[in-house]
């Protein structure tokens, strides 16, 4: 069996939602409408606020990169001029150090020299020391004997005469 349906609940469901509808559009569509564009409205704000906060961070981004660049260059500008520092300082090192060596080495140049001729000095001393003890020793021995004494003076005179 099939169920007829009843027509005038038919009309009075049909007036009924005709009636919310009604309220509905007159009052709750606008105040739904109006939602959904202040939401838009927000989401547009946001949205810019976004696009605002990505250039700003594109911006800071850059400025970070710059002065990132700048730092490198200062540290390698300053690593140059410590190391021209030291090139220097050492090359001034050097040639104080070849001056001090070089009158270190003249110093004990003169002292060498200095001694040398003392020790020259006094061998050539003791030599004649010794020459003079064995010229004595050796004409105690000839003069004690007269015609020694007299061979002896007659030969210093014939190589006193040859000279």
């Amino acid at each position: 069996m099939l169920l007829q349906p009843d027509l005038g609940l038919l009309f009075w469901m049909l007036v009924s939602f005709g009636i919310v509808f009604f309220i509905l559009a007159k009052f709750g569509f606008p105040i739904i409408v109006k939602m959904v564009d202040d939401r838009k409205a927000f989401i547009d704000k946001s949205l810019d606020a976004a696009k605002a906060a990505n250039e700003r961070l594109a911006g800071i981004q850059e400025e970070s990169e710059r002065i990132l660049k700048q730092s490198r260059d200062e540290e390698i500008r300053i690593l140059k001029e410590a190391q021209d520092t030291r090139s220097k300082i050492i090359g001034e090192a050097k040639e104080q150090a070849a001056v001090e060596a070089g009158k270190l080495i003249a110093e004990a140049k003169a002292a060498i020299q200095k001694e040398k001729e003392m020790a020259i000095r006094d061998i050539r001393n003791q030599v004649a020391d010794l020459s003079i003890s064995v010229a004595e020793k050796v004409l105690r021995k000839n003069l004690d004997n007269p015609s020694a004494q007299r061979e002896l003076v007659q030969k210093l005179i014939e190589e006193a005469q040859k000279n």
